[in-house]
């Protein structure tokens, strides 16, 4: 009896002191984790013929919901993080990434999810790679090297002052990141602020460490000394594991963790090295799977697993490397889809999305309706009881139906628009998909993996596929529904011209 009232004692002294953390706030945490040139097949559980383990993602799966229509607002970077994070199509505001020292992709008078999410009490969070640009001090322009991108030098940046229009200034209460994993400067930022002043400058020749699949891929710039690529992942996934340790039971957060991987640089550390039967980047592939296991061990550890909204993705396909990866490997990163990154081809943003809410969401369950990253926002304010202000998140589907098991007999969506570069414009409208040009794709496909895939090219104005019979794009049905064309050319250029694609008023009870 002694012995359990000196238990007792303990355990009362634990939760006055605060050595246990309650978790009894009524709201969930949320975390995303957004990886980056990641394919729908390099997720182990939805590619049967998969040569890369994925255990932790796979189970994830496992514990809630996987999406197997998905898709990202861009087929490139930064526009579908402004996407994700706003609940706006990308090409309201622009096509193209945030170069080196680039302007912010945001305009202030954005809505964004961290923004939302703080009006009910939240402590927000944003760790790793940002690639929505700053308002950087420059002491001077920068340098043009014969014609290729300007490239700014350690003496053209004033690093005293505090850098604004990024995280913070888009209602994130902490920062800790690189910028990009392969963009200047090579050096950590956490909040405003670099901890380290650049004093050298990144070159392709001076990189001072060896790659272990296809090229470096870094914008030259200015780096600190010693720079050392390959302590970019382990470092972000201790501070973010560091983050959640810090984070009170009975105050709700809200943590955006950018992945820099698999995007090349392709550079798994040396542990992960030959764990897949897909090269290097299958092992990065291992290795980024890995680090998710340590965030979701990382809730568990701190009792909050049982209260947090997890969810995963990815911010458009896989690099050009995954076509020597099919032929070489037979692993398909694209999975059974058409293109890659950069694409409007399905390749290019169909993406994994996973989303994980403990007695909310029922275990294992599959959907196959047609969603897009930029639903997020809505779901999310819906879960929280947040009121989205006027002309925010105006793309932006609420899908708690669908994290409830509901089925519909038509899409939840009306439409989703499919876009990179202003050249290409895609609509899919149910099992129709249209592309207004002879392909989908930004780049030729190499004869070598065109002739394994048994793919052909199309030398129609338009090309029009049924996904749901050829979710592989093989059969262009162009010549043989004109109407479906005119009503879906009508359609896209309806969303185009008016500034939205759902209406408030006939969604906000769904």
């Amino acid at each position: 009896m002694r012995v359990l009232k000196i238990i007792q004692l303990v355990f009362i002294s634990c939760v006055l002191t605060g050595c246990i953390k309650k978790t009894d706030n009524s709201q969930p945490n949320i975390v995303i984790i957004y990886a980056d040139d990641m394919g729908y097949g390099d997720l182990n559980i939805q590619n049967p013929n998969s040569k890369i383990p994925t255990p932790h993602l796979d189970n994830l799966a496992s514990e809630g919901i996987r999406f197997t229509d998905a898709h990202s607002s861009s087929g490139i970077c930064s526009p579908s993080r402004f996407a994700l994070l706003t609940g706006t199509y990308h090409w309201r505001r622009q096509h193209g990434i945030v170069g080196s020292f680039g302007k912010p992709f945001f305009k202030d008078s954005d809505v964004t999810l961290p923004q939302v999410l703080k009006t009910k009490d939240y402590t927000t969070a944003c760790i790793g790679k940002w690639h929505l640009g700053w308002d950087w001090q420059l002491k001077q322009e920068s340098q043009s090297k014969e014609g290729k991108v300007n490239e700014y030098l350690p003496e053209d940046i004033d690093w005293s002052q505090p850098i604004k229009g990024g995280p913070l200034d888009r209602g994130f209460d902490y920062y800790f990141g690189d910028g990009t994993i392969n963009f200047p400067p090579y050096t950590w930022v956490e909040n405003d602020k670099v901890l380290e002043v650049p004093t050298e400058t990144m070159t392709r020749e001076n990189i001072g460490f060896e790659i272990k699949e296809g090229k470096w891929e870094f914008r030259p710039g200015p780096r600190v000394k010693g720079w050392n690529p390959y302590n970019v992942l382990p470092t972000l996934t201790r501070k973010t594991t560091e983050w959640i340790n810090k984070q009170k039971g009975n105050q709700p957060f809200f943590l955006y963790f950018a992945l820099p991987s698999p995007h090349a640089p392709i550079i798994p550390n040396d542990e992960f090295d030959g764990k897949s039967k897909a090269g290097a980047y299958g092992d990065y592939m291992v290795q980024t799977d890995w680090v998710v296991g340590q965030v979701l061990k990382a809730l568990k550890n701190n009792g909050f697993e049982d209260n947090t909204i997890v969810i995963f993705s990815a911010d458009n396909g896989p690099e050009h490397y995954a076509w020597q990866r099919a032929v070489e490997y037979d692993h398909y990163s694209m999975g059974k889809f058409r293109g890659l990154k950069r694409d409007v081809w399905e390749g290019g943003h169909h993406v994994p999305l996973i989303m994980k809410w403990p007695d909310h969401i029922k275990a294992s369950l599959v959907t196959n309706e047609v969603v897009s990253q930029v639903d997020i926002m809505a779901t999310l304010s819906k879960i929280v009881g947040a009121d989205l202000p006027d002309k925010a998140a105006p793309d932006s589907y609420n899908l708690l139906p669908l994290l409830n098991g509901e089925e519909y007999q038509k899409p939840l969506r009306e439409a989703t628009v499919h876009n990179t570069f202003d050249s290409k414009w895609g609509i899919r409208n149910g099992d129709w998909i249209y592309i207004n040009s002879s392909s989908g794709g930004h780049r030729d496909m190499p004869e070598a993996f065109k002739n394994s895939t048994g793919y052909t090219d199309f030398d129609t104005e338009g090309i029009l596929f049924n996904m749901k019979n050829d979710p592989e794009q093989r059969t262009n049905l162009y010549n043989e529904y004109p109407e479906k064309i005119k009503e879906l050319e009508a359609l896209l250029e309806t969303y185009r011209n008016q500034g939205f694609s759902v209406n408030r008023t006939t969604t906000s009870s769904k």
